[in-house]
């Protein structure tokens, strides 16, 4: 970075730190001289020297903003001078509607800036999501890493409602529900400007191999699924059958994210992974930490060879 550069971006700096210190309306914030900058300069150090001064300033570790406050602010700060972001429409509640499936989990942040680090994990392949939640994994990948086509899933009614309308809402065109996989002819992203996106309503218990192989995946991502013995299991069964979704002569990798909230149940799975016949490998802790999550929360991602 110039010298002049790096002048006007100290002097940036402190006009984030006093507003977000004092929790200021976000429009308040010199979003566009931000843009401008990241235009001219060194953007990712920038914003990670922005990240310091807020987020992960020592009196917001000791007394954290509201989850909101930071997730809104985060969502425009993550903004590339081309404008894209994220933007979720998810429920207040842990459980509504019967559900878990309404609020994103801290497994999910955590994926979502593993992918970001690595998007090359994703880069034109297919992406099977497994227990989308309020899709924000999904969007992360779409919008940064260049998938040639994303499929989220979910089982619950309500889920699956929220997850479109967030599709839309961050600007992607949202294809025809994949209950029938095999209706859709394979999409091809070199042709394309933004991934092929579908939502299919999945049941792990009675979803067969010929319907999971319909979708072709490359990749199979979930997180934070693993929160009672019953799921693990059913997990466990339809990766089985995933694996045997052969394309090209080969089987399609799987990332599985989650907190440790219970290491009998974590222990669980890998002890079925075991009994599947499915090798799995530690992803190494990545570097950046762009969501707010707590901090000594034990987050792990495995990659299964299938």
């Amino acid at each position: 970075m110039a010298p002049e550069e790096s002048a006007e971006a100290a002097r940036l700096l402190p006009s984030f730190e006093r507003r977000f210190l004092a929790a200021r309306t976000l429009r308040s914030f010199p979003w566009q001289s931000l843009e401008e900058k990241l235009r001219d300069s060194s953007g990712p150090e920038l914003l990670l020297n922005i990240l310091q001064k807020t987020v992960k300033h020592p009196l917001c570790v000791k007394h954290p903003p509201s989850v909101k406050y930071a997730r809104c602010f985060l969502s425009e700060l993550i903004r590339k001078p081309s404008g894209d972001s994220v933007t979720l429409s998810e429920s207040t509640a842990i459980v509504s509607h019967g559900t878990t499936g309404l609020v994103t989990w801290d497994a999910a942040l955590y994926l979502a800036e593993w992918a970001i680090e690595n998007p090359s994990a994703f880069a034109h392949r297919i992406v099977l999501e497994l227990g989308s939640g309020a899709g924000l994994t999904g969007l992360a990948i779409c919008k940064t890493c260049c998938p040639s086509t994303y499929i989220f899933s979910d089982y619950h009614t309500c889920v699956l409602e929220q997850l479109r309308g967030n599709i839309l809402l961050n600007g992607l065109s949202l294809e025809p529900d994949t209950t029938d996989p095999a209706r859709h002819p394979e999409h091809n992203a070199y042709n394309s400007e933004s991934p092929r996106v579908t939502v299919a309503h999945l049941d792990w218990d009675v979803v067969t191999t010929p319907e999971l192989a319909a979708f072709q995946p490359d990749v199979i991502i979930a997180a934070d699924v693993l929160y009672c013995p019953e799921t693990v299991l059913s997990l466990v069964r339809v990766l089985q059958r995933l694996s045997a979704c052969l394309k090209n002569q080969q089987a399609p990798e799987a990332y599985i994210a989650f907190t440790i909230r219970n290491p009998e149940t974590c222990q669980l799975f890998t002890s079925e992974l075991g009994r599947a016949g499915i090798p799995w490998e530690a992803v190494p802790h990545h570097n950046q930490k762009l969501f707010p999550y707590e901090e000594h929360s034990d987050m792990k991602i495995l990659k299964l060879m299938l």
